[in-house]
């Protein structure tokens, strides 16, 4: 088999980490594989790699039509393979990183080709001005043809989801189940003990983020928790967002974390002489704050480096972890800021912006009951959640919060939860994480749904019904401001 494994990058992240894990996994099958970049790595890949400028982010790409892109991509595959390949595995086509990608994957398939389709995120998913560039560009304006090229139907495209949350999701909007895989990341880290030890020295406690840190990673209430800290704790995330448009907000974090002397370091990851695993095993706890997650990956790496896991769960993410035997004891489904801190009336000012924002951005109508039912998602016993604010009312608190006894009394928790130096269920996690979620279950796994599609009929190309995959995700209840 020819395989041709598609992303925009492989900047360091998460979906490169799953590239490279595919990779790993697949070495001493039978295929021959290349990796399509829109940009050259910053590392050196032992695997074939051609760069196809054209697929690069929008902002970043060298101009082409979809019938263009299409073209490079078969190009630069058959200069590495020699053939086109017989399947194409794409991640995130859909999201609204390159406008001309949707349309060249549609190109391929009315061609015949096989397609994976792996989706990590979805633009329908609280990213409403990504929805509203690709309704605007791949749609013309039209929901129905904007459906139609980026989720075309047929026997030769399936599709794979990261969790269970999405494959209900996706199955409800209309793709058959014979043609939808669930397909959890797989997870392989190796402890390094003694590695980054200048983290770990005296009394020094790291309390480490390991993220990317855009908005949805709710890098706000992380700096909260370093405003609440024991003397001497220490905070850090492992790096900044790459994306221009990310760069505001995470700056006036850094900013606020340097006025008010936070101990928080930034981008410790980005040292190319510390190793990812390295960092991780140099830390107390890792911490998560992310209000969404395509797979969670935070919630599961740490385990195998011997630290525990603490912060913001995740309900829907969390729940197949530990049906798999994974157990999170020190994770809080919400963070309880009194209302009266804020103002109801502020408040619901802000939901209600929030919302004409995001309805506006999908070309949705608010409905007489949207705000009384997204307040009631937020607000529980006089208290609102702080994952579902702003930045500016985030930063507010932090203020309030670094200056006042007081007020730090008032939120529920208190600290960050510790798991302490020796979690008991580490060992238990580990066995648990790698005998459902090791590269060796992801590979076969992989192998398994590559046959399918190769076993499956080529056909002419169908649509789901206009608005499908929006209408499940688009929920009042749903509204975070960090992502409106």
């Amino acid at each position: 088999m020819r395989l041709a494994i598609v992303h925009h990058h492989l900047h360091p992240g998460g979906v490169t980490r799953i590239i490279e894990h595919a990779v790993t996994a697949l070495r001493g099958c039978k295929l021959e594989l290349v990796i399509l970049s829109g940009q050259a790595p910053q590392r050196v890949w032992s695997e074939p790699l051609r760069v196809v400028d054209s697929l690069a982010y929008e902002e970043q790409r060298s101009a082409a039509s979809p019938a263009q892109l299409a073209d490079d991509l078969q190009t630069a595959a058959r200069d590495a393979l020699g053939a086109l390949p017989d399947l194409w595995h794409v991640h995130n086509h859909s999201l609204g990183k390159n406008l001309a990608l949707p349309g060249a994957l549609q190109a391929l398939a009315g061609a015949g080709q096989r397609l994976l389709l792996q989706l990590h995120d979805f633009s329908e998913d609280g990213r409403p001005l990504n929805y509203r560039r690709l309704r605007s560009v791949v749609g013309e304006g039209d929901s129905a043809r904007l459906v139609k090229s980026l989720y075309p139907q047929a026997g030769q495209i399936h599709y794979a989801v990261l969790n269970g949350r999405d494959l209900k999701l996706l199955s409800a909007a209309g793709i058959p189940a014979a043609r939808l895989h669930a397909l959890a990341n797989p997870v392989s880290l190796q402890a390094h003990p003694g590695a980054a030890e200048e983290y770990r020295s005296g009394q020094r406690r790291l309390w480490l983020y390991p993220t990317r840190a855009i908005r949805r990673k709710n890098l706000g209430e992380f700096l909260l928790w370093a405003a609440l800290a024991e003397p001497g704790d220490q905070f850090a995330t492992t790096l900044g967002p790459n994306n221009p448009a990310e760069r505001p907000v995470y700056e006036r974090w850094r900013e606020l974390a340097g006025a008010l002397s936070l101990p928080v370091s930034f981008e410790v990851g980005a040292d190319p002489a510390l190793r990812f695993e390295d960092i991780l095993s140099s830390a107390h706890a890792m911490v998560t704050t992310s209000i969404a997650e395509g797979f969670g990956m935070a919630f599961l790496e740490p385990w195998l480096v011997g630290r525990a896991v603490t912060g913001r769960n995740l309900a829907e993410i969390t729940a197949e972890f530990t049906a798999a035997g994974v157990h999170l004891p020190h994770l809080y489904s919400r963070l309880e800021v009194p209302v009266a801190l804020f103002g109801r009336q502020i408040l619901e000012q802000k939901a209600q912006q929030g919302l004409q924002r995001s309805w506006n951005a999908y070309g949705r109508s608010l409905q007489a009951d949207d705000l009384a039912r997204t307040l009631a998602a937020w607000i529980h016993n006089g208290q609102v959640d702080f994952g579902r604010l702003d930045e500016a009312l985030q930063e507010q608190l932090i203020r309030m919060v670094s200056g006042s006894a007081e007020t730090r009394r008032q939120l529920q928790p208190q600290r960050l939860p510790d798991p302490g130096e020796n979690s008991g269920n580490i060992a238990e996690n580990r066995a648990a994480i790698l005998a459902s979620f090791g590269l060796e279950q992801y590979g076969a796994r992989l192998l398994g749904i590559y046959q399918q599609i190769m076993d499956s009929p080529v056909e002419p190309l169908e649509s789901l019904s206009a608005d499908a995959v929006l209408d499940q995700f688009l929920a009042p209840e749903n509204l975070y401001l960090l992502r409106s």
